[in-house]
C-alpha cells in the first residue's frame, strides 16, 4: 500500500504539484457579540476559548495502526512500509450509511470520470449511500461557489477550498449551511471513530459562524513549502548549500550560465518570506500578529519588504529563469530538465518528481532546510492546520446528514486499513495491480480515483511511500526540523468572518509583490501602497481584529 502525503493541500500544491502527483503514482465563537449579530449565520468574528470548547468534538486517538516515523514539532506522521492485503486492518466494522442519495459539488481538475463507474460504486456500496458527484472546473471554482451559493439550488454537499473563503462566500457559508455540532460535539462524534481521531486543530478550523459546520481535512501546520535543490549537479559540481540569504544569492550568481541554460533558480519568493519571518500568506488572519502588545500586519513589517527587496536582487542579477520572469510554464519541469537548479514547491514535489524521473538518469533531489536571512535558525511561522472542507446544506434531514458523515467517517480512514486502501486504490484488477507488495494503479485507475472521496474527510495527516521508502522519512524529518522553528501566530487555526466593508482590502498586494521583485514597481510602491491600505480601511480592521482577540481569545496553545 502506497501513498501520498495525506496533508491538505492548499491552492499552491493544488495548481503545481497535483498532476505530478498523478503521473507519479501512475508508476508507482458563538461569535462575539461585540462583532456581530445573534445567532442567524452572518456575524462576523470568530469562536475560541470556552465558547470553542462547548462545540468541538472530543478527541479519541485512533490505535488501528501506528506509524513508522511518529509525528513530532506538528510533523505529519510516516509510514515507510508496506501493508499487504492480508494485513490490513478494518477501521469501519459495520455500514454506517443508510442509503441516501447525497449530491456533492467539488472542484476537479482536468476531465471528471463519468458518474457510473466502477470506483463511484464500490465506495458507495462500501458505505451504504450514493454519492452523485457535481464536479466543477477548478480553475473557475470560485465562480461557481459565487453562483451556487446566491441561488436557491445549492447541493447536499459543497466541498469548498481556503482559498475561496473571499468576498460574500464567508457569509454564505455561516448562513446556508448546517450547524454539525448535535451529531459531533463532544462525545457524539465517537459514533464516527475515524472522525473523532481528527486533531483538534483541524476541527477548530472549521468553526464558522459560531457552529461546527465544516468537515476538514487536516493538515500539518509547518510550512508546506521547501526550496528543493538538485542534489545530484550540487554533488558532482561541488556546490556546497548556503546558510544566510546572502550566501544564497552568492551562489545563484556563481552557479548561472545564461549561455549553457543554466539559471539557479526559479521564483523564490515564497523561500524568502520564510527566511525573512514573513507571516504565511494563505490566509489573511494570520497576517495579524501581537509585536510589542499591538498587532501588525505582514504588509507593514520591516521583514515583508526586506524579503521583496532580497528577492528583487535575484531577478535583477540574472539568476532566475527567463520563464519565470516571464511567469510562464512549469518550473518543476525546467527543475527536472536541469535549466533550474532551485525552486520552492510544495513538500509532496519531493516525491512526485522523484518517482517521475525514477529510472532516468543520476535525478536526485532534495529539500534545504530553511535558514534564517542572517544565518542561523529561521523563524517560521504556523499554516492553519485545515484549509479544505466538506459542508452539508442548511436544512437537510438528520438521514442525510448521519449518511454524509458515514462517508466522512470511511474516507478518514487511516492508513494501513482496508478503508483506505479502498479510497486511495479502488479495486483491485481493475484500478490497480498489486506488484512486488505493492498496488500500482492502471490508466483506469489514474482517471477515475482522482478529486472525489478524498475531500469529504481525511485522517491526521501523514506521509507515506513504501515505494519511495527514503522519501517519505526525509519528507517527515524535513517538517520535524522545521517545525522546531515554528510559531503560531495569535489568530491560529480560527476561522475568522471579517466584516465585508473590509473582505478585499488586500487583495492587490501579491500582484504588487510579484511587480516588485520582477522590477517592474519599486518598494516605495509597496510603501505607498500600505499607507493607502492604512487610511482605507486596515487601520480600522487592526482594531477589529483586537478587539476580537481581547474578547475571544486566541487558540494557539
Amino acid at each position: 500500500m502506497t501513498q501520498n502525503s495525506s496533508s491538505a493541500p492548499s491552492r499552491r500544491s493544488f495548481l503545481a504539484s497535483t498532476a505530478v502527483a498523478a503521473a507519479a503514482v501512475a508508476g508507482g465563537a458563538p461569535l462575539l457579540t461585540a462583532c456581530g449579530g445573534g445567532q442567524s449565520g452572518k456575524k462576523e468574528g470568530t469562536t475560541s476559548g470556552k465558547n470553542a470548547r462547548k462545540i468541538l468534538p472530543a478527541f479519541v486517538a485512533q490505535t488501528v495502526v501506528s506509524p513508522d516515523i511518529p509525528a513530532k514539532n506538528g510533523s505529519a506522521a510516516g509510514f515507510t512500509k508496506a501493508v499487504a492485503t492480508a494485513d490490513l486492518r478494518t477501521s469501519v466494522p459495520e455500514k454506517l450509511g443508510k442509503g441516501s442519495t447525497i449530491r456533492i459539488m467539488s472542484m476537479f481538475w482536468g476531465t471528471p470520470p463519468s458518474g457510473a463507474n466502477p470506483y463511484y460504486t464500490a465506495m458507495n456500496e462500501a458505505i451504504g449511500v450514493k454519492a452523485v458527484w457535481q464536479n466543477q472546473d477548478g480553475n473557475t471554482y470560485d465562480e461557481k461557489l459565487g453562483a451556487v451559493l446566491a441561488s436557491s439550488e445549492i447541493p447536499d454537499v459543497v466541498i469548498l477550498p481556503g482559498w475561496n473563503l473571499s468576498g460574500k462566500i464567508p457569509g454564505a457559508v455561516n448562513a446556508k449551511f448546517e450547524d454539525l455540532g448535535p451529531y459531533l460535539s463532544g462525545d457524539k462524534v465517537k459514533d464516527f471513530p475515524n472522525l473523532a481521531a481528527v486533531p483538534t486543530d483541524a476541527w477548530q478550523r472549521s468553526i464558522f459562524g459560531g457552529a461546527l459546520r465544516g468537515i476538514p481535512m487536516p493538515t500539518s501546520y509547518v510550512t508546506s513549502i521547501a526550496p528543493f535543490y538538485r542534489k545530484d549537479i550540487f554533488d558532482k559540481k561541488g556546490y556546497e548549500l548556503p546558510g544566510s540569504a546572502a550566501e544564497l544569492l552568492a551562489l545563484a550568481k556563481d552557479v548561472t550560465s545564461a549561455r549553457s541554460k543554466v539559471w539557479a533558480c526559479d521564483d523564490l519568493k515564497w523561500t524568502a518570506f520564510n527566511m525573512f519571518g514573513v507571516r504565511p500568506g494563505d490566509d489573511k488572519a494570520l497576517w495579524w500578529d501581537l509585536v510589542d502588545g499591538k498587532l501588525v500586519n505582514r504588509v507593514e513589517s520591516a521583514e515583508y519588504l526586506e524579503a521583496l527587496e532580497w528577492t528583487r536582487k535575484l531577478y535583477a542579477a540574472g539568476v532566475v529563469h527567463p520563464d519565470a520572469v516571464a511567469v510562464q510554464g512549469d518550473a518543476g519541469n525546467r527543475f527536472t530538465a536541469g535549466e533550474v537548479l532551485i525552486y520552492n514547491q510544495n513538500l509532496a514535489d519531493w516525491y512526485g518528481r522523484t518517482a517521475e524521473q525514477n529510472g532516468k538518469g543520476e535525478f536526485r533531489i532534495a529539500a534545504m532546510d530553511i535558514f534564517g536571512h542572517a544565518g542561523g535558525d529561521p523563524e517560521l511561522h504556523a499554516v492553519q492546520p485545515a484549509n479544505i472542507w466538506a459542508f452539508v446544506k442548511k436544512g437537510s434531514s438528520e438521514k442525510l446528514i448521519r449518511d454524509f458523515l458515514a462517508i466522512s467517517n470511511f474516507t478518514a480512514a487511516p492508513y494501513g486499513t482496508k478503508e483506505r486502501m479502498l479510497t486511495d486504490y479502488g479495486v483491485e484488477g481493475t484500478h490497480y495491480t498489486m506488484r512486488e507488495g505493492l498496488p500500482v494503479k492502471n490508466d483506469r485507475g489514474n482517471q477515475e480515483i482522482i478529486g472525489a472521496f478524498d475531500y469529504t474527510g481525511d485522517p491526521t495527516a501523514y506521509i507515506a511511500h513504501p515505494d519511495l521508502p527514503g522519501i517519505a522519512r526525509a519528507q517527515v524529518e524535513w517538517q520535524q526540523r522545521m517545525g522546531a522553528f515554528t510559531k503560531k501566530t495569535a489568530f491560529y487555526g480560527l476561522t475568522i468572518t471579517e466584516p465585508n466593508r473590509w473582505t478585499n482590502l488586500a487583495d492587490d498586494f501579491e500582484q504588487l509583490e510579484d511587480d516588485v521583485i520582477r522590477g517592474r514597481k519599486k518598494l516605495s510602491d509597496v510603501q505607498r501602497a500600505v499607507s493607502d491600505w492604512k487610511r482605507g480601511g486596515g487601520d480600522d480592521l487592526r482594531d477589529w481584529y483586537k478587539k476580537l482577540l481581547d474578547s475571544s481569545g486566541s487558540a494557539a496553545n
